[in-house]
């Protein structure tokens, strides 16, 4: 029983089928073929907007290279200290932004917070020769630590950026997550709020392996085409991609997705909050859970055939719990068990 990540659940048996419908016969290549066209469109029903939607197969890719065309090489990103960007990604937006320097920067439950941006970027010496330019401002939602951004936290930081001439990025690893819990239309927590770039994330919720770079600032979409052919991720068979996304797309199957993820991790979330001697760490919001355990929980879980993730040098019970599209009541009831 995995509870360590997302990526270690299957692929949903819809998007599975979809994969084996495309491999019915000959397509044009390269995204020129009728699924990877769908796929845009439904995006642009779904934000209500006019946008340029782009597959690729990793989230690191779709961070990366959406990064690569806000920012130049003498740049700076601003993001949360423990945003993926800059702890999980290898140096990838360093190096396909050609060297950009990421700053990160602290916010209470992983969150950035308007003012501190605004404090920073005011102080970091735009025009000073010596100093990197700021650039952009990259956000996850739902961030590192379960919790979501609300619309006019959102908002907030946009005008932070639209202010002083930044680009606004999003790490949609876990969006649908993010939107189940928020309740409200895709576009009042992207366009809407200032957001210029969306890392459209899938593989967490139930893909094999696609992601969605969605550009609603439709000046920067020309120069990605060649930054994710430069980048290796223009796919000749970009249709098993696109099929994936189309199913994800296809009869809210994605929110529906998130929805069991978030229902199982609140109900996660309720037992942990009534075991003895346990604490939440952080509000539950998306399908993220972290907490502290009693040693007793710790050594019955290191015995049991539950997977979950602990920091090797935590020496306090703090755990990170992760449900998925898939998790059972069942799974989460055999969990809960265990740890009273």
């Amino acid at each position: 029983m995995n509870f360590a990540s997302d990526n270690a659940a299957p692929v949903a048996p819809k998007i599975l089928s979809a994969i084996q419908k495309a491999n019915g016969g000959a397509m044009p290549s390269y995204g020129n073929d009728p699924l990877t066209k769908g796929v845009e469109d439904k995006l642009k029903d779904i934000f209500e907007c006019d946008l340029r939607a782009f597959p690729v197969a990793t989230g690191t890719a779709a961070n990366a290279l959406s990064l690569s065309v806000m920012v130049p090489p003498f740049g700076a990103i601003y993001c949360h200290r423990l945003a993926h960007i800059e702890q999980d990604e290898c140096g990838a937006p360093e190096f396909y932004t050609n060297g950009a320097k990421l700053v990160p920067l602290d916010g209470d439950g992983g969150k950035l917070a308007a003012t501190e941006l605004e404090r920073v970027i005011a102080l970091a010496g735009a025009g000073y020769v010596h100093h990197v330019q700021p650039a952009a401002i990259s956000i996850t939602q739902a961030g590192e630590c379960g919790t979501v951004y609300r619309p006019d936290e959102i908002a907030e930081i946009g005008l932070v950026a639209q202010k002083h001439g930044l680009g606004l990025h999003m790490d949609g690893a876990r969006f649908a997550n993010a939107l189940e819990f928020l309740g409200c239309a895709p576009a009042d927590i992207t366009w809407r709020a200032g957001v210029d770039v969306l890392s459209f994330g899938a593989t967490k919720n139930g893909a094999m392996g696609a992601e969605a770079v969605v550009f609603f600032n439709m000046e920067r979409a020309r120069e990605f085409e060649f930054r994710r052919k430069r980048g290796a991720h223009l796919f000749s068979k970009m249709r098993y991609l696109s099929a994936q996304l189309d199913a994800y797309l296809t009869d809210n199957l994605w929110r529906s997705l998130a929805a069991n993820a978030n229902r199982q991790a609140a109900r996660l979330a309720a037992g942990i909050a009534n075991t003895p001697g346990a604490k939440l760490l952080y509000p539950v919001e998306a399908n993220m859970i972290f907490a502290r355990l009693p040693e007793v929980a710790l050594e019955c879980l290191a015995v049991s055939n539950i997977l979950y993730y602990r920091s090797g040098q935590d020496r306090e019970g703090n755990v990170r719990l992760v449900t998925s599209w898939n998790t059972s009541e069942h799974d989460i009831d055999h969990l809960l068990k265990v740890i009273a």
